[in-house]
């Protein structure tokens, strides 16, 4: 099989949460196979940083920060890539928290954060990306679930509720924008060796309890989420849509 299937060149990512952990392992791999990326986060000394360490290994980079959560942020950083003549090809939905508390303990504030941050975000962003994908007629969305989009886990409601969303999200996106010949699918990933999950990483039966529920024995490394996404940005996945893939080690499919 041509390798060109694959080949990004000329195509421009925009990564949300791509200045550290699973989004910027996505990102690398994504400018590795050829896209011009874009680097988005919360912070500009955070993007900065992340756009010229990338830059330094010979990626095509830059940084656009908004906080996904503030809609209108979302609507001026689209209209200033528009004004720059910058098409995005490829919108990747990373961003994303976690917050662990008893269901009967939650606060509503607490419950809303998640929500937003984790699916609300990539409902906003995947409008704007795809309101200029439909006149061109192509695009790629990946929208990142988790293991809780198929399966629960107590004390992370509100993840779980908004990793399912994202899994419907998906689904619903491929059912309106399809036709226009746009790609929306999602990855599961399982349990990641990332900064937001070292407390778990750190405590020595969770991870027990990891390498033992999971056919690979094993955490998964951020870098091995890169097969998948470049497969879903690519022209090789051109009739593949609505889809969710887990790249987690075999976890979700065994008791």
């Amino acid at each position: 099989m041509s390798t060109t299937l694959f080949d990004l060149s000329g195509r421009t990512a925009l990564i949300t949460g791509s200045s550290r952990g699973l989004g910027r392992a996505i990102a690398e791999g994504l400018g590795r196979a050829g896209a011009r990326l874009l680097i988005n986060g919360t912070t500009t000394v955070g993007v900065n940083a992340a756009v010229a360490e990338m830059q330094s290994s010979g990626l095509n980079a830059e940084g656009v920060v908004f906080n996904v959560t503030d809609e209108a942020a979302i609507v001026s950083a689209f209209n200033a890539l528009d004004a720059r003549d910058i098409a995005v090809d490829i919108l990747v939905n990373n961003a994303g928290i976690q917050f662990r508390k008893p269901m009967v303990d939650l606060d509503t504030a607490d419950w809303q954060r998640v929500i937003d941050v984790n699916l609300t975000s990539a409902f906003v962003i995947g409008r704007e990306a795809a309101r200029r994908m439909i006149p061109r007629g192509h695009g790629k969305i990946i929208n990142i679930g988790s293991l809780t989009s198929a399966l629960a886990r107590a004390t992370v409601a509100p993840y779980t509720v908004a990793k399912g969303g994202i899994k419907l999200l998906t689904q619903a996106m491929t059912a309106e924008w399809a036709i226009h010949g746009i790609q929306a699918n999602a990855i599961g990933p399982g349990y990641m060796l990332t900064d937001m999950n070292e407390a778990l990483i750190n405590n020595p039966d969770f991870d027990a309890w990891v390498k033992g529920r999971t056919p690979a024995k094993r955490w998964g490394k951020p870098e091995e989420l890169v097969g998948t996404a470049v497969f879903l940005a690519s022209s090789a996945s051109n009739y593949v849509s609505g889809q969710i893939i887990y790249v987690d080690g075999g976890m979700i499919s065994v008791l």
